[in-house]
């Protein structure tokens, strides 16, 4: 009987881990759980685990908000209702328009609106309205018609009553304001907890129909989340037949760029590589890498290729790493075997000037759909918690920073530095906001989509509502484009000899610089 539970992914809103709103609705008997974040998916995945593992079916949606206003919540009854819900918020996210009043007719997802938001004559066959408990009377002033499109809604957002300050401080914290202004609308209401459902459906005696609506809607929507399949693009040209030919071509092509003709050492590492590569199903990768690399030394880009995909003689031949493996005997087992269920990582490093155009090409090259920047969870840590509560609580700026300075001085003892820091324990390691990882980039074999909503930061690159941690989970591997800055310096010095002594230096010759009796 719970659709509209958030968890602590609800930023600076909801007060409970995706482990623990599990624990307490299997304590609760529960065998059905709607987890409906704030404008955001972070914590499906999780949450679909740890449902799954106490026999509770899960389901998930998305609480849609705008300026603390709630406009309605989308109930996904299946994947591909998941997927439409975190298209539309997708959507709205990168284009920047506001959240329309009312969403469109999503095929395999439910709408449900606050109790009298909207007229039921204009609402679609998906779309109710939710009612509280606490508001059941209402009821008995609607027509038969308002009551056929109601469905029981109460809220999760705190465990008990004792989090409920906890909840006002998050809420204080979001709103750049002090507790005592904090208004009605800018909070849950205290009553937000599980219950048992006997007391839930008690003030709908008189009305049947709505506890009927609100058990048909639930047993009709559950996710599945297959956790044991890679998820990034399987193929890159045609098949995965032509990608292995592909590869083989430009491996081959490239061993008589890095070794001549007629080694044999390096002939036999090639040959063994090719074998596993195919067999493990990375051909894509190797090929996508190679296809980003190719693009960047098109542009005269200089690059540094690293990661344990990189520590192969076949990464060499294609010249997204500098390395010798053979030189360095380096053993390519260690990086990429059949008993390795991850796939390889390559770590691609560019100038600080450059990496955005290559990570601008990626975008292009793959489709917005299936790219994106992997995302990262910043949580309330240190110094920032005291300083970020010391607001709300009104205290000056000089007594903030005496309390960070000194938190066990007796001028720092009183009853808001106590609450300060009990709060504080609390929140701590509470997701705060969503960023960006340093250079991680995903690209799915399915719309990314079907797994997350996609936020638009500064940065201008559609970026995933989960971090690493949970894409390794899910089944990715991304691809890390990062930046140094020495990088350009070699660029830079390149293009001097060229100017000076008309010399077009190879930088990607390893093998005369290694053999150089200068640089010996």
């Amino acid at each position: 009987m719970y659709l509209n539970c958030h968890s602590y992914y609800s930023l600076r809103y909801g007060t409970i881990t995706v482990e623990r709103l599990s624990e307490l609705a299997a304590a609760a008997g529960i065998k059905r759980l709607v987890l409906t974040d704030i404008n955001n998916t972070t914590g499906v995945p999780d949450f679909v685990r740890e449902c799954r593992s106490r026999d509770i079916t899960p389901a998930a949606g998305i609480e849609f908000r705008s300026d603390n206003k709630l406009l309605y919540t989308g109930i996904a009854r299946n994947n591909e209702g998941f997927r439409e819900l975190n298209e539309f918020l997708t959507n709205h996210n990168i284009t920047g328009e506001p959240l329309p009043s009312q969403p469109p007719s999503f095929p395999n997802a439910y709408v449900i609106y606050p109790a009298d938001s909207l007229d039921v004559n204009i609402m679609h066959d998906n779309e109710y309205l939710g009612m509280r408990p606490s508001a059941a009377n209402r009821l008995m002033s609607m027509t038969k018609k308002q009551i056929s499109k109601c469905v029981v809604m109460q809220p999760v957002t705190i465990e008990s009553p004792a989090d409920y300050p906890v909840h006002r401080s998050l809420r204080a914290v979001d709103n750049n304001t002090l507790l005592s202004r904090l208004e009605p609308h800018m909070t849950a209401s205290p009553d937000e907890i599980i219950i048992p459902e006997n007391e839930l459906i008690r003030p709908f005696e008189m009305w049947p129909q709505v506890v009927d609506n609100t058990r048909r809607l639930l047993n009709d929507c559950s996710l599945e989340i297959d956790f044991t399949t890679h998820k990034n693009k399987k193929i890159y040209s045609a098949s995965r037949y032509d990608d292995k030919l592909l590869l083989e071509k430009l491996a081959w092509d490239g061993m008589k760029y890095r070794y001549g003709k007629n080694n044999k050492v390096a002939e036999e590492r090639v040959r063994h590589e090719l074998e596993i590569i195919d067999r493990l199903g990375f051909s894509a990768y190797f090929l996508i890498t190679w296809d980003i690399i190719r693009y960047s030394m098109a542009c005269g880009f200089y690059h540094v290729g690293r990661g344990s995909g990189a520590n192969s003689v076949v990464a060499y031949c294609l010249k997204i790493t500098n390395v010798d493996p053979i030189d360095l005997n380096l053993y390519f087992e260690r990086f990429i075997n059949p008993k390795r269920t991850s796939p390889p990582d390559f770590d691609i490093d560019y100038s600080w000037k450059e990496r955005d155009t290559v990570t601008e090409y990626i975008f292009r090259r793959y489709g917005h759909r299936h790219t994106a920047l992997l995302g990262t969870v910043n949580t309330f840590r240190g110094r920032s918690i005291v300083r970020e509560l010391g607001k709300v609580h009104g205290l000056p700026v000089e007594e903030i920073d005496s309390l960070i300075a000194n938190p066990s001085a007796e001028s720092n003892r009183g009853e808001i530095q106590d609450l300060i820091f009990e709060t504080g324990n609390k929140i701590a390691d509470f997701p705060n906001l969503r960023s960006i990882h340093a250079g991680g980039v995903l690209i799915s074999e399915e719309p990314l989509c079907c797994y997350t909503a996609l936020d638009m930061p500064p940065k201008g690159f559609p970026t995933t509502q989960w971090d690493m941690y949970t894409a390794e989970e899910l089944g990715y591997e991304k691809l890390d484009i990062l930046s140094q800055r020495g990088i350009g310096h070699i660029k830079e010095c390149a293009e001097i000899i060229r100017s000076n002594r008309g010399v077009d230096v190879d930088v990607h010759a390893i093998q005369q610089f290694k053999n150089d009796p200068l640089v010996k």
